[in-house]
């Protein structure tokens, strides 16, 4: 038995909007869970200290344009995670 969440494994193969707690946001592959990380490739990590956009403009901007990516592997803290969403459920309209 592991600790994981079921609701998280759920997400594994999507395309998701991890949101941080800090000035982060990251969008890419879920790829893996465990008790203590979120493993996300082809991801987006994105720090809003450097650029203009707001949080909501720049996930909308993603969801219709596509995931910048920026690097091919992180792992996020699950202590550092307010939200994660699939990215097709981000509202475009």
């Amino acid at each position: 038995m592991t600790d994981e969440s079921p609701m998280l494994r759920d997400l594994i193969g999507q395309v998701v909007v991890v949101d941080l707690i800090s000035t982060y946001v990251c969008l890419g592959t879920l790829t893996g869970v465990d008790p203590l990380f979120l493993e996300i490739r082809d991801a987006d990590l994105h720090d809003f200290r450097h650029g203009a956009a707001s949080r909501e403009v720049y996930v909308y901007e993603s969801a219709t344009l596509g995931v910048r990516r920026n690097r091919s592997r992180v792992l996020l803290r699950l202590a550092d995670v307010v939200a994660v969403s699939r990215l097709d459920e981000v509202s475009t309209t």
